[in-house]
């Protein structure tokens, strides 16, 4: 009997932590001498829907079981309709948070797909193992499962929720997860009721037990894994245990391995705070959902935030300048109207994360905010990922405005690649909000938007901008940009309105023995480095050029800029 666990995900290099969870499970449970032998499938959607068919085809799998998202039902009922042609003997499972909040009209819409595991998966698929096999019993009598019977949908009741030290550490499985992001998940559930997120309605908070999640820590610490994502929802809900955790990892680091961790920044302790400040720089990385920093929105989606604790704590870790901070916006709230949300944006925007994620309301299956889509005048897409279209406080024009915004962000500021002249373009504008807005429409006015761009050229349209708008600090701009992009790599095109490099080429003789991974420019104005909110004064040209050496070997392990020394004459 080969029962067929296939996940379809977003990149190669993310993997499906569900499918690897089911089947360790499902192993322990069994047991060696079972006759059911568990595979496992990744795919991206970025292959060809041929091509995994074909794949899966040939697998010859008894029962084909399927991971869903958002980011994959698509693909998959695709798949599910086209193999179930080929192959009409073969039952196919699916699940997943896609299909487990209205599985009754997922079966009678996809009538090839023969029954849903809703909700948690592993004890409801190991108990299908064990029908499959030939012992266990039916299938409309397994908690967790929609089955379909001819044309009515049955279903047992809820599967309960299963204690976290029961679900096996399948890393040690063998399972190739080289050059993949590594998920671990010490808990499951959420405190909070935030009506846009599905976590919300998990109640049954659990955690992994300590010894156990030290064990396996070090499993990846001695094995100097790159990265460890954490997909707890809110990792420091109960922070005497995040604290633990994020001590075991300051006394065992290993130099190499980072560990990413989504968390309530207004719930940091004293202690927590100090114990982030000693991290070594790329240690830790930080997810912080902001969402809004209007309070009646905040209030209405039930999303319980001290926003001036927040802020106070990613100012004091941004000070530290060892860790990296990504924070989010939601786009589309109750409440939130244009304005409010620039003032969101630009009240986000001070605290200078490393990532500023501007997201648009997803109006999911079983969400709060798709019971009350009518009495919020939300409009969203019928198709995955169902974003938001208009609201009651926000019209669709609006909207496609904020896209563009979006996309500049993107461009300008969450690449990391233009660090100093965003920061010093924002300051002429009315708010950092203005700039992105206005950046947006001047990319839609010349044609722009709908082009590839490559680095220095996207350089380029900053300068055509800053010309169009603020050309009182086109000088500044011009130097600011050749400062940011020798900051991030050694130009292999020198750009255009850059002076002639050999001007100086003593200098560089001098101090650039080791060939390209150094590099000397010489400026008139000078740029500080100083990463915390954005100093409203733009910097005055000299009188007499400085250098500036770019060290390519030794760069900030955050931002992965180069090192910057100033060499102040020739």
């Amino acid at each position: 009997m080969n029962i067929l666990l296939t996940a379809v995900n977003a990149k190669y290099i993310h993997s499906n932590p569900a499918v690897h969870s089911l089947r360790a499970y499902a192993r322990k449970h069994l047991g060696p001498a079972s006759p059911v032998r568990i595979g496992v499938a990744e795919y991206t959607v970025n292959h060809r829907t041929e091509d995994i068919l074909a794949s899966v085809y040939r697998k010859e799998p008894d029962v084909l079981c399927f991971s869903c998202y958002i980011w994959n039902i698509g693909c998959v009922t695709e798949l599910a309709r086209e193999f179930h042609k080929l192959r009409p003997d073969v039952p196919i499972w699916a699940g997943g948070p896609e299909v487990s909040y209205d599985a009754e009209a997922f079966l009678r819409e996809h009538t090839e797909v023969t029954g849903v595991m809703a909700g948690e998966g592993e004890r409801t698929f190991s108990e299908l193992c064990e029908y499959y096999a030939g012992y266990g019993k039916e299938p409309d009598s397994i908690r967790g499962i929609f089955l379909r019977r001819k044309d009515t949908v049955v279903s047992a009741g809820a599967r309960e929720a299963l204690a976290m030290d029961e679900i096996p550490f399948y890393y040690k499985d063998g399972a190739d997860f080289e050059h993949r992001i590594i998920y671990y998940e010490s808990s499951r559930g959420c405190p909070f009721s935030c009506s846009y997120c599905l976590s919300s309605l998990d109640k049954s908070l659990r955690f992994r037990s300590l010894d156990l999640v030290f064990r396996e820590l070090s499993f990846f610490l001695e094995r100097n894994v790159p990265q460890v994502k954490f997909v707890d929802r809110t990792f420091n809900c109960r922070q005497d245990r995040a604290e633990k955790i994020w001590r075991f990892l300051l006394e065992n680091d290993n130099g190499i391995t980072n560990f990413h961790f989504e968390i309530a920044a207004d719930l940091l302790t004293e202690e927590a705070l100090l114990l982030l400040g000693q991290m070594r720089p790329g240690l830790v990385q930080l997810e912080i959902g902001v969402q809004s920093a209007n309070a009646a929105s905040l209030a209405e989606v039930k999303r319980t935030t001290d926003l001036k604790r927040l802020s106070e704590a990613v100012r004091r870790i941004r000070r530290g300048k060892n860790i990296h901070v990504h924070l989010d916006l939601i786009a589309g709230l109750p409440f939130e109207d244009y304005g409010s949300f620039a003032a969101s944006f630009d009240r986000v925007y001070a605290l200078r994360p490393d990532q500023l994620q501007l997201g648009f309301l997803k109006v999911l299956k079983g969400s709060g905010m798709r019971a009350r889509a009518e009495d919020y005048g939300l409009l969203y897409g019928d198709s995955p990922p169902y974003e938001v279209l208009r609201t009651a406080w926000l019209d669709y024009p609006e909207i496609i405005r904020l896209k563009r915004a979006e996309e500049m962000l993107e461009v300008y500021y969450n690449s990391g690649q233009y660090k100093m002249t965003e920061k010093i373009l924002a300051m002429p504008f009315q708010s950092a909000f203005a700039l992105y807005e206005s950046l947006g429409g001047f990319y839609e006015e010349r044609g722009y938007s709908a082009m590839s761009h490559s680095r220095l050229r996207r350089a380029e349209i900053l300068l055509e901008f800053t010309a169009a708008y603020v050309p009182a600090i086109a000088d500044v701009i011009r130097e600011s940009l050749i400062y940011d992009l020798y900051a991030r790599e050694n130009m292999k095109s020198r750009p255009s309105w850059a002076a002639d490099a050999t001007e100086w080429r003593e200098l560089t003789r001098r101090y650039c023995r080791n060939g390209k991974q150094t590099h000397i420019e010489r400026f008139f104005y000078r740029f500080s480095e100083e990463d915390g909110e954005t100093k409203a004064r733009i910097p005055g040209r000299e009188t007499e050029p400085f250098y500036v050496l770019f060290d390519y070997t030794r760069r900030d392990p955050v931002s992965r800029q180069a090192s910057i020394s100033p060499l102040y004459s020739q």
